[in-house]
């Protein structure tokens, strides 16, 4: 009788601190991410990351402010991408990096994890907001992906805002593919044609993505994607912003949004392995994303991080580069915007 009062007393104990713990961790609705890379303190100008914070609390709040009125987590993650998506500080939208040819060409993708329903377009040139065309993907056709000027048609179909390929014209951007235009001939000249034995690890001005992950008063999950891909790519090359698993991913248990070097987060189908990882096995949110970036794409060479929020409310946001623009928003609206490793 004693062992067994002694056993009741352990377990109630024990539930108490569980509780005791969990209420002591905030309970996330909305994170976001605007890009991974070698972003350093002493690189950036006070008025520089001022801005930056001001688009990343901008987003937080403009998603928030959807959850809040009762509104779909789908519907929240669109609100917060295309506030990134508008600013030419981030690589989407407005601020999209130029390809080879000094082109725009952007790529976007959504995902609802209550309904697995997904959404998505790559190269567009003419879509302002390529988030809300890949929405209308989603909930508008029978399809998930679509591509170019048959996105773009469809777009056009279902009212998404179609605008002249130079708004997306931005002197930083093009300055960027100028100076890795020049440091790539200067390259090709000094390795006198040799062959290449292994991917060159690119330029942090390359590449850059922005992504938003949400959950509602209706316990649902959301996650979307938007890119301009990396800096002087060739051959309509697309990376894993807009490819279901790979960049982005929601089901009932957890969202995920990637932002790096696109390649390996396809060859690693890292949005899903995470998934993958909760669903059969005993992990948790945080291991399952330290796993994947650091593990498994950082073993490999490759660099960048994602976010990453469950059913529970909890957030994790693992990179493996010197930082990555990113916040977090609670059920309470406290927001919480970061840049650099911590």
């Amino acid at each position: 009788m004693v062992k067994r009062i002694f056993v009741l007393a352990l377990l109630g104990c024990c539930s108490y601190i569980l509780q005791a713990q969990q209420m002591k961790q905030p309970t996330y609705v909305l994170a976001i991410h605007g890009g991974a890379g070698t972003i350093l303190k002493k690189n950036m100008s006070d008025a520089l990351e001022q801005a930056y914070r001001v688009v990343l609390e901008q987003s937080l709040h403009e998603g928030y402010q959807v959850l809040k009125g009762g509104g779909t987590s789908v519907d929240a993650v669109a609100a917060a991408i295309r506030v990134m998506e508008d600013s030419p500080l981030f690589n989407a939208g407005k601020g999209a990096v130029f390809n080879h040819k000094g082109e725009n060409e952007l790529d976007a993708s959504i995902m609802d994890g209550k309904t697995l329903l997904a959404g998505a377009v790559a190269g567009v040139q003419t879509i302002r907001n390529p988030i809300m065309a890949a929405k209308a993907v989603m909930e508008q056709s029978e399809h998930v992906m679509m591509v170019g000027r048959g996105a773009e048609e469809f777009a056009t179909t279902k009212g998404v805002e179609i605008i002249d390929p130079s708004y997306f014209w931005t002197q930083p951007r093009w300055d960027a593919l100028q100076r890795i235009l020049k440091r790539d001939a200067e390259k090709t000249e000094l390795d006198h044609g040799a062959p290449q034995t292994q991917l060159a690890k690119p330029n942090d001005e390359k590449f850059g993505t922005v992504g938003c992950v949400a959950l509602d008063s209706y316990g649902n999950l959301a996650a979307g994607t938007s890119t301009g891909g990396m800096t002087n790519k060739k051959y309509g090359r697309v990376g894993d912003s807009p490819i279901i698993g790979a960049g982005n991913y929601a089901n009932k248990q957890v969202a995920v949004s990637c932002t790096g070097w696109g390649e390996f987060y396809i060859r690693t189908v890292a949005a899903y392995d995470v998934a993958a990882q909760l669903s059969y096995s005993s992990a948790i949110s945080t291991e399952a994303a330290a796993k994947a970036v650091i593990e498994k794409i950082g073993a490999l060479g490759g660099d960048g991080g994602m976010i990453v929020l469950d059913h529970n409310g909890q957030v994790a946001m693992p990179f493996n580069t010197e930082g990555m623009y990113r916040g977090t928003i609670t059920k309470e609206g406290k927001i919480d915007v970061r840049i650099y490793k911590d």
